[in-house]
């Protein structure tokens, strides 16, 4: 009770700065809402919420409503000292929310098969893309494809997603849109998963090279991530398995310096791309999203040509290095054209350069497919989506914040810190890929087992034999007790490995947690002892 009376105080406190750097336009009212009063109805009426505190569960409201002159209401339902943090943000973005009262308008420009419709491999129908309907629940959302010539002039964030093929003058169009200001969200592949007629091709990767290298961005479109550490789980005919293709950015690779990512806690994706800013850009370069310190990169085609999670395991060559997956890209830019080509007609005056861009980019689209960040149930014949990952948060999070003014924007949340036990981390990665060496020998043991089986009773088959002879049958029972031995072999691995993680966390945590003190304290007090004055003649 103590901590969020103290919380509510800073709160107001910052409130007040708000009015008083106002100049009068805003005015602050504080209203104590008494049980059964006319304040109460009224905190009410604003849609606050009411927190249950105490033993007798008495109600504490603690929030922020706001009206602007044309009776638009804007609400913190309440402020939650857990997300002091973006304390800042949620306060500015309602006072922009009612000093611009208008509509967001995103424009999407993608040819992936975001409304659904029929696998081309499968035959089945697909559904249409969760992250799209939550868009449209909120901003008014127009879809273009690739043979768009224009941006529609109420665009308030244009998103980009897997450009490919586009038009000379449609690169054109997002170059000029981009330099004058425009704020895009833009997310670039160098494989594409959900393009399935595009990996069928063999040409499922992004192409926007044009106008990124021009901006100052380097992708490298010929590359996918693998990462060693955050590589997801998944379920195979042989159990689980780690994809190190398929990746999970954990919080400790989410930006908590950033209101866009800040406190989502996973954002799952497949075959990343890595980001970076050539040497000589002047625009600010924000990491949102990065891979762990266990990441490599290797070449695309050889990744798509790997059909056995083992094969893509052995392409990561043990490199120790973060990569930005996603980042925000603010100041600065450079046009991708001196002049307007003269096989377009261009009715505009051509900019060469913007000092006021905004753009997140993102180097994965398939983290926007339903199948990694949700699942969908059927419920009295209503479809539910259950996340399991925030990617919607994210995207939802991108589109508000750039629809904002810059000012907005520009608004970073307050960092907090938090120390991994890197230690830990750095024996589980080089515990796993001592299992992969050892499973790896154990496997082709069983393989060459089986095989000589396999050989031997095609060989006794051949001569006819019906009834073994007792050498032969002690043959077979040995190959087939060594199979069992190398199967249990294999099993006892996987089981060590995971106990051997488990039981060095644990250990380092109890280190860390309680010896550590433990030997402090003691430190303290033979010091004290050393440095006290001793007693002469009785007296102290």
């Amino acid at each position: 009770m103590t901590s969020l009376r103290n919380y509510a105080n800073r709160v107001y406190s910052l409130l007040e700065e708000y009015a008083n750097a106002s100049d009068g336009k805003l005015r602050l009212k504080r209203i104590d809402p008494e049980p059964f009063s006319e304040a109460e109805d009224q905190a009410n009426g604003f849609g606050l919420t009411a927190a249950s505190v105490g033993v007798a569960g008495d109600a504490i409201y603690f929030g922020l409503a706001g009206r602007n002159d044309v009776d638009d209401e804007q609400i913190i339902a309440f402020f939650d000292p857990s997300q002091e943090q973006l304390l800042e943000y949620q306060i500015s973005k309602l006072i922009y929310q009612l000093a611009v009262s208008q509509e967001v308008n995103a424009t999407v420009i993608t040819d992936l098969p975001v409304h659904g419709g029929q696998d081309p491999l499968s035959g089945r129908y697909q559904t249409r893309w969760a992250i799209f309907d939550q868009l449209e629940q909120l901003y008014e959302v127009e879809v273009l494809d690739s043979s768009a010539v224009s941006i529609p002039e109420q665009t308030d964030v244009l998103v980009l997603v897997h450009p490919q093929n586009y038009s000379e003058v449609l690169n054109l169009a997002v170059d000029q849109y981009v330099m004058a200001g425009g704020k895009a969200l833009i997310f670039v592949d160098p494989l594409a998963e959900s393009d399935t007629m595009g990996v069928m091709a063999g040409s499922s990767v992004s192409n926007l090279d044009a106008l990124l290298s021009a901006w100052g961005i380097e992708f490298n479109a010929g590359q996918v991530l693998l990462d060693a550490k955050n590589g997801l789980e998944i379920r195979t005919q042989t159990g689980v398995e780690r994809h190190l293709g398929y990746v999970g950015v954990d919080a400790q690779g989410i930006s908590e310096n950033d209101v866009v990512t800040s406190g989502l806690e996973v954002i799952n994706g497949a075959s990343f791309g890595a980001l970076s800013k050539a040497k000589n850009a002047k625009f600010h370069f924000s990491p949102l999203l990065q891979s762990s310190q266990y990441a490599d990169l290797v070449d695309s085609g050889s990744y798509m040509a790997s059909q056995q999670l083992d094969e893509i395991a052995r392409l990561h060559a043990g490199n120790h290095h973060m990569y930005v997956l996603a980042a925000r890209i603010s100041g600065v830019l450079n046009s991708a054209y001196e002049t307007i080509p003269e096989s377009v007609d261009w009715p505009h005056p051509l900019r060469t350069k913007t000092a006021a861009a905004n753009l997140i980019v993102v180097a994965d689209t398939d983290l926007l497919t339903d199948r990694f960040w949700g699942s969908q149930s059927q419920f009295f014949g209503q479809t539910l989506f259950t996340p399991f990952a925030n990617n919607g948060d994210f995207v939802i999070n991108a589109v508000e914040n750039l629809a904002g003014s810059d000012a907005l924007i520009s608004v970073r949340s307050r960092g907090t810190y938090a120390r991994p036990f890197e230690v830990v981390d750095e024996l589980a990665v080089e515990a796993e890929q001592a299992f992969r060496d050892t499973e790896q020998s154990l496997q082709q043991q069983l393989q060459e087992t089986e095989q000589a089986l396999n050989e031997l009773q095609a060989q006794w088959d051949a001569s006819g034999n019906v009834l073994l002879t007792a050498e032969q049958q002690q043959t077979i029972d040995a190959y087939l007790q060594q199979k069992i031995e190398i199967r249990k072999a294999l099993r006892e691995v996987r089981h060590q490995l995971d106990k051997d993680i488990e039981q060095l966390g644990i250990t380092l945590k109890v280190v860390n947690i309680m010896v550590a003190p433990l030997v402090l304290g003691m430190l303290l007090w033979l010091i004290m002892s050393l440095v006290r004055p001793r007693a002469k003649g009785g007296q102290v």
